[in-house]
């Protein structure tokens, strides 16, 4: 099992999404989602979805770019390149006190 983890502190059980379908599927058809989504992606959606999600988009080394709340049937606007993004139950990088410039890392 994977872990994410910032400056040693691990945060929440990670749930790769590496391929095309995975990355297409993400958390629709969920209830809820206890942990992080990870994937590559140069924006994400909640078209479909029953809540609100979580979005840090990160560099490839893992620094946080940028923190956004996405509501149900939204779509974040798009990144000039594919990204690392981390999704999360809307909510939870609020109690994280996730900040862009925090590093984040999975193991």
């Amino acid at each position: 099992m994977a872990w994410l983890v910032r400056d040693g502190e691990v945060l929440a059980s990670v749930e790769l999404a590496d391929g095309r379908a995975a990355r297409r599927r993400g958390l629709l058809g969920r209830e809820d989602f206890d942990g992080v989504l990870r994937l590559k992606a140069r924006s994400v959606h909640t078209v479909g979805m029953r809540f609100g999600i979580d979005a840090a988009f990160c560099e490839t080394d893992g620094t946080v770019r940028r923190v956004v709340t996405v509501q149900p049937w939204r779509v974040t606007r798009p990144q000039l390149r594919p990204t690392i993004v981390f999704e999360a139950r809307q909510g939870t990088f609020r109690e994280w006190n996730l900040r862009p410039g925090d590093h984040l890392e999975v193991r």
